[in-house]
């Protein structure tokens, strides 16, 4: 679930009982009258739904509704991503293949999350993602399947295909992606990711490193 219901409903119910008794005050509304109570009670309304609206878009990510996870229980993963991938693919030689830069953005809204994943060879985009928290379990995972398209160039050797990345959400002491992921074209591998920034960057940084199977003229 998105939201703690219990501490939402408990939320909810606190701003209504509060706006109610500002309101009736403020106007000097007589609360034994059903209209002027139903008068009353409108505008709570309309206060709850422009919070609620103002909560959707932006407040969710504010600190003080994610401490602890007591009203919004997911981390805001928002922004970009550097870090490797270690793959356990293998050249026609039996050679492995050194880590290999990655770059990830993540576009996260309160009811929505896209990740896309670049490499100097290929671009990954999710097309169904989850969260799994469970505080009492010590569990923080961001679960996504993803659709990968290598650049036309290198597609002899590496072919479209999809897979599956699991990741732990680590916030402490520093905050880190920590995944595994499988394809259909039968690899697996580990990514390990650091956050770069709260920016969603479209195309690499200037520093981030080549791809170590690219040869150098066909980089980016």
């Amino acid at each position: 679930m998105p939201l703690n219901i219990r501490s939402a409903i408990i939320l909810l119910a606190l701003i209504s009982i509060s706006a109610f008794v500002w309101i009736a005050t403020f106007t000097g509304a007589d609360i034994s009258k059903p209209f002027e109570v139903f008068t009353v009670a409108s505008k709570v309304v309309t206060i709850d739904t422009t919070l609620a609206l103002v909560f959707l878009l932006w407040a969710w990510k504010w600190p003080m509704f994610r401490w602890g996870g007591w009203l919004v229980p997911y981390p805001n993963l928002n922004g970009t991503w550097t870090g490797y991938i270690y793959s356990d693919w293998q050249n026609e030689n039996g050679d492995k293949t050194p880590p290999i830069p990655v770059m990830m953005t993540i576009k996260q809204s309160f009811l929505k999350l896209s990740c896309v994943m670049r490499t100097g060879e290929m671009r990954s985009d999710s097309y169904c993602s989850t969260f799994k928290i469970d505080g009492s379990e010590q569990i923080k995972k961001l679960i996504y399947v993803y659709n990968s398209q290598p650049r036309p160039s290198v597609r002899g050797r590496s072919e479209c295909h999809e897979g599956a990345i699991v990741f732990e959400i680590v916030e402490k002491p520093e905050v880190k992606l920590k995944g595994q992921y499988w394809t259909a074209r039968k690899t697996t591998g580990e990514i390990i990711l650091d956050y770069h920034g709260k920016e969603i960057l479209d195309d690499f940084p200037r520093d981030f490193e080549d791809h170590p199977v690219t040869e150098p003229e066909n980089q980016r």
